[in-house]
């Protein structure tokens, strides 16, 4: 059972809504399937932590794909998330790995460029789509997400990730929060809210001191200022089955099929998501040709 958890709350008197995540564990899962190089994983790790509290957000069985393509050498990082704290995450390039920046960290910016676009696509139910679409400011994840909320959203907000990483690779912590300005707020609060924003030490410090998203959100905001309203656990969950993967490979067509049991005697399948492996015999590459004529 994961350790990792989002919190939900309220600020000022409803004027601010806030998250705040740890992901630790989570990451790192992401990181031992994949295995992603620091640079990578940093990148990774950030933008599953801001898809894990954006499909906090989503009600019922809603859910979001985040597509962040900077057009950098770690190529596309797809997340998806729902409501119920389930995460995924892939790279197109996982060894990507680069010096440290001058400012001592992991290049995440260099790792995934700046010419390109986040994408965000919410799944509402009812074969119902959300799509938005904001272009890369910072390549830093963190500002570029900030963005997209204010261009794509309309949502004044203030997003925060960090992802420290051990020299053996391992993730050693985890986290973020999203800070969103609610319609109405006392441009008093706006402005309390942008000097403590300001003035905070970056996320990853405060989470590998041990800070909780609790504690992170009342390190920004204040505690007398902040109501916690729900507690839920994050993890990496995919959602792939051998189920799945056969329908996909019935979408191919007859011809297709038939060459993979002429040529291979079968087929596999690996998960983009999550790295298994999905093996079809020969015997039940057949029985799919039957149910296509």
């Amino acid at each position: 059972m994961t350790h990792d958890y989002i919190v939900k709350a309220l600020a000022f008197d409803g004027e601010i809504r806030a998250y705040a995540a740890l992901t630790t564990e989570t990451v790192q899962e992401a990181q031992t399937r994949h295995y992603t190089w620091p640079t990578a994983s940093a990148a990774m790790g950030r933008t599953m932590t801001a898809t894990a509290m954006m499909g906090a957000m989503l009600k019922g069985d809603q859910k979001l794909t985040v597509t962040v393509d900077g057009q950098g050498p770690i190529g596309r990082i797809i997340a998806d998330a729902n409501a119920k704290g389930e995460v995924r995450a892939y790279v197109d390039h996982p060894q990507t790995h680069f010096p440290l920046n001058e400012q001592g960290k992991l290049d995440v910016r260099r790792a995934v460029g700046t010419n390109g676009s986040i994408m965000v696509v919410k799944d509402v139910g009812m074969k119902d789509y959300f799509s938005g679409a904001s272009p890369i400011v910072s390549g830093e994840l963190g500002e570029d997400f900030t963005y997209y909320y204010a261009t794509s959203e309309q949502t004044p907000s203030s997003v925060g990730l960090g992802v420290l990483v051990n020299p053996d690779n391992t993730i050693k912590a985890a986290g973020g929060f999203i800070i969103q300005v609610m319609p109405g707020a006392k441009d008093e609060t706006i402005s309390k809210l942008e000097k403590a924003i300001s003035e905070m030490t970056p996320v990853s410090k405060l989470i590998e001191q041990g800070l909780t998203p609790e504690g992170l959100l009342n390190e920004i905001l204040g505690k007398d200022h902040v109501q916690i309203l729900e507690k839920m656990p994050v993890q990496f969950e995919c959602n792939c089955s051998h189920e799945k993967f056969l329908n996909a490979i019935k979408g191919l067509g007859e011809a297709e099929i038939q060459n993979m049991i002429k040529e291979d005697h079968g087929a596999e399948a690996v998960c983009h998501f999550c790295g298994n492996k999905y093996k079809y015999t020969e015997e039940e590459l057949n029985v799919l040709l039957e149910s296509l004529v």
